[in-house]
């Protein structure tokens, strides 16, 4: 039974993965989604996301 990340790669290599990959490249160089990307990461790695506000 493959693992995870196999079934992971196996979708990337699959024509949909492909036009995931691509939509998340054209996503990925716009230096706003870029900011909130790493925004989102810094939140889930503890660090904070800078933009004050608490739990709703």
């Amino acid at each position: 039974m493959p693992g995870l990340f196999q079934k992971v790669q196996q979708f990337l290599r699959s024509p949909q993965g492909r036009k995931y990959a691509d939509q998340a490249k054209r996503y990925a160089s716009d230096p706003k989604n870029r900011a909130k990307a790493q925004d989102m990461i810094n939140k889930f790695r503890g660090k904070g996301g800078g933009h004050g506000g608490g739990h709703r």
